[in-house]
């Protein structure tokens, strides 16, 4: 009688994963498994040596990606992934090094790191998580909390408004800017590989469902009805100026797109650049 022996399927991604982290942290319905899965087929379609990729985050729901995914990676204090990860480049300049964080990381605490890298075009790729809330710590109001917005510290509605951050970003200098939403994995995955080929600063942020923190309290629902709202909401308009880049849960639109692609020197070229001028006058 032949026996027949069952071999073993392997998931497509999983030399990019720690499988022995798991079970992950997140909450059924969060966007954070696309948002990081779209990464990781990026690397996978641009066939990288997970020896040439550094992930750094901070603290959060998104700052655990860095634990879960198979490269060398780091998940620093909060709000300093960015300033890690400049040193890191610095140190490892062929390395591909990307923080990858959310918005309370990296825009509400690490907001002056982020300008100040968008400024100098500093060789990164900048992955922002917007939730829209500090989920991790109790879905307290952030700096991308919408106008009006529910949150456990804001009951009666926020009173602030949020940045637009593709237009923070664009402002400060950064020379490639997209916006997804967690439903565009397809358009996502392909501006993560774009960033992955280009120097200078690169920023993409994700919209994505937080139904503990965020939509439960807004009457948004769980994470699939916010994905439907993404998908009867979302508008795809490359190019255009970033502070158009409309952006509302409360009834409006979700533009979409990648709306910087420029080209100008990186900081790691001006800086190879002065120091070989330096070196040829003091000869």
């Amino acid at each position: 009688m032949e026996v027949q022996v069952k071999k073993e399927v392997k998931h497509r991604l999983s030399r990019w994963i720690r499988e022995e982290r798991w079970p992950h942290i997140w909450c059924s319905g969060c966007g954070l498994g696309i948002a990081m899965s779209s990464m990781l087929y990026a690397f996978e379609e641009l066939n990288l040596d997970p020896k040439e990729i550094a992930i750094v985050s901070g603290i959060g729901c998104t700052g655990r990606v860095a634990g879960y995914v198979k490269v060398d990676s780091y998940h620093t204090t909060h709000g300093r992934p960015i300033p890690f990860a400049i040193g890191l480049k610095i140190a490892k300049p062929e390395m591909k090094v990307i923080v990858f964080s959310g918005d309370g990381d990296i825009i509400a605490i690490g907001g002056n790191h982020f300008i100040h890298a968008a400024r100098r075009n500093f060789d990164l790729i900048c992955i922002c998580v917007n939730n829209f809330n500090y989920g991790m710590t109790g879905g307290q109001f952030g700096p991308t909390t919408p106008y009006k917005a529910k949150t456990t510290t804001t009951p009666y509605g926020n009173f602030e408004y949020p940045f637009n951050l593709p237009y923070l970003a664009a402002s400060a200098g950064a020379t490639f800017v997209a916006r997804w939403t967690c439903l565009h994995a397809y358009h996502l995955r392909q501006s993560i590989k774009k960033a992955l080929q280009r120097k200078g600063f690169s920023f993409i942020e994700i919209i994505s469902p937080c139904p503990t923190g965020f939509g439960r309290p807004n009457k948004i629902g769980e994470g699939l009805d916010e994905m439907k709202y993404y998908k009867e909401k979302s508008i795809i308009k490359n190019g255009i100026d970033p502070k158009d880049a409309e952006l509302s849960l409360m009834g409006g639109n979700i533009v979409v797109g990648e709306f910087v692609d420029i080209n100008k020197p990186s900081y790691l070229e001006i800086l190879m650049e002065n120091n070989e001028r330096i070196r040829r006058e003091e000869k």
